[in-house]
């Protein structure tokens, strides 16, 4: 089963979903227990020069 919206904030570049989790627009996640998920690590490799 798929976790399904909730609520959106496009301009705040957020979606929340059913099972707790916070999906952000720049592929990062953010789980129920704080957790942080970075969907593309190499993101921040890039981001630092």
């Amino acid at each position: 089963m798929l976790a399904v919206p909730v609520s959106r904030r496009p301009e705040q570049g957020w979606t929340l979903l059913c099972n707790g989790v916070v999906v952000f627009d720049d592929d990062g996640e953010l789980l129920p227990d704080g957790a942080v998920v970075l969907t593309r690590p190499w993101s921040l490799a890039s981001a630092g020069g």
